[in-house]
């Protein structure tokens, strides 16, 4: 089984950055990819960003480009988001995603979420 963790959250100002880390653990050799979504009151989770990890090629939601960055350290099993240029409708609970393959279909596992309040 694979098990993630998310930490980083908090609250800081509009403009400011924060960096949120995920570290996986359990049968990470499973770990195709692994991803941050998030999810404020009242609206559905969203895709942020993902990174794979046998390419290291990464995506992201059209919202965050050019704001936040995915990257990951192989050695320590974790993967990080770094979001500069925060804005209020940044404020949600981020959640870590592995994704892993079961019988050739791609299943995520989460996380249980880190809240980020952006105050403007």
């Amino acid at each position: 089984q694979v098990q993630v963790v998310e930490s980083g959250g908090g609250l800081v100002q509009t403009g400011d950055s924060l960096r949120l880390s995920c570290v996986a653990s359990g049968r990470t050799s499973a770990i195709v990819a692994t991803g941050w979504f998030r999810q404020s009151p009242g609206k559905e989770r969203e895709f942020v960003a993902r990174i794979n990890w046998t390419d290291e090629a990464s995506s992201y939601a059209d919202s965050v480009k050019g704001r936040f960055t995915i990257s990951r350290d192989n050695a320590k099993n974790t993967q990080y988001l770094q979001m500069n240029s925060l804005k209020a409708e940044d404020t949600a609970v981020y959640f870590c995603a592995a994704y892993i393959i079961v019988f050739s279909t791609e299943h995520r596992l989460w996380g249980q979420g880190t809240q980020v309040t952006v105050s403007s």
